[in-house]
This record gives structure tokens, sequence and C-alpha cells, in this order.
């Protein structure tokens, strides 16, 4: 099935025999929606709350320069930046960093990303930008509010694989539903050209 026609909340395995046809475009109910995020933010919630795993070495060896650990980062505690950031002018190229597509009306993460240039990452297309507008529109067809932002972490590694792996540990372990890693595991409500 073609990922920009899905646009089922389940999928195929957790609805399991009472699978039914469904248009390709499907509006989305309030109440949907409001379920949709509420499961979202309580998956979130515990990952959020269960402190990180620390693993202690069994022989004192010497401190080998590791990347930052994943783990140590916390979304919610970084500082908020209006989602429209790459529209303002800026002066430089911007920094390597990681970032975070938040609703903080929840809370809730719904996009993890990283970049080598964090002033012009989101100039041009990006198709967070259609799932945003998506997911906002949404919102105000059931006259539900949200508040979108975006925060950036800036001590990602400079070299793209390491922070292209820490991307992807953070998209695993957030179950951020606007990377296609999660789409199975969320569905894909807000990917299609309307809601």
């Amino acid at each position: 099935m073609n990922p920009k026609q899905q646009l089922s909340l389940f999928s195929h395995e957790s609805i399991g025999t009472y699978a039914v046809s469904l248009p390709s475009e499907v509006a989305m109910g309030c109440e949907a929606l409001q379920a949709w995020k509420q499961r979202l933010f309580q998956y979130q919630q515990q990952v959020h709350l269960r402190p990180p795993v620390e693993q202690v070495p069994l022989f004192d060896l010497p401190a080998t320069p590791t990347a930052p650990d994943p783990d140590r980062i916390d979304p919610f505690a970084l500082p908020q930046q209006n989602i429209e950031f790459w529209r303002w002018k800026f002066d430089n190229r911007g920094e390597t960093a990681l970032y975070f597509v938040i609703d903080y009306e929840l809370p809730i993460i719904l996009y993890v990303g990283e970049t080598s240039r964090s002033n012009k990452r989101w100039k041009g297309f990006h198709d967070c930008k259609r799932y945003l507008l998506n997911y906002r529109q949404a919102h105000y067809a059931h006259h539900l509010s949200t508040a979108l932002g975006i925060a950036f972490w800036f001590q990602a590694p400079a070299d793209t694989r390491q922070r292209q792996g820490m991307e992807l540990d953070l998209i695993y372990k957030w179950r951020s539903p606007f990377n296609k890693e999660n789409w199975d595991f969320w569905g894909t409500p807000f990917t299609g050209g309307k809601v």
C-alpha cells in the first residue's frame, strides 16, 4: 500500500479480522484525534518519567570519548522556538543539531530530526511541514488548540553518521508519529494531502 494513501489510525495487525475498506481520504473525528493524542502522550510520559539505565563498568578502565547519550536529552526541557523559525533572516548557516517538533499543548513529540545547518533545514520542501499543516487543520476543524513549536539540541555530533544514529535512537525511544519509522505504530492520519 502506498504510504501517502494510508490514512488508517491502526495497523492492519491491530485491526485483525475487523479490517474494512476505507475511502482514500478520511476525515479524523474529534474523539479519534483526542484518543490518538492521548495514546501518544501516555507512551511518551512513560518514556519521559523513566530514568535512563546507567551501565557501570565492570573494571576501572580509562575513559574513552564517546558520542553523547541520547537518553540524556530531555526534549521538553530545551528552549522552545517558533515552528516557523525557518522564515527568519539569519546571518549564518546555523549549527549542527538534533531537533524535536513538539505540540506543547499536551505535550507530545511529533517529529525528531537532525541537521548540520539548523537555520536552513526547513527552507524549501520538508514532509513534516505538510504533516503539521494537516495536524493543525484537524485541530482547527474540531475547535481544539495546539501549541506547535520546535526545540534544538546543539550538542549533536558533527559526524553525520553518529548524529543520524542518535536521531534514529531518539525516533524509536519517543515513537514520534511523523517519522516514517513509527508509522506502523501510530498510523498515518496526517501524511496525506487532506485530513
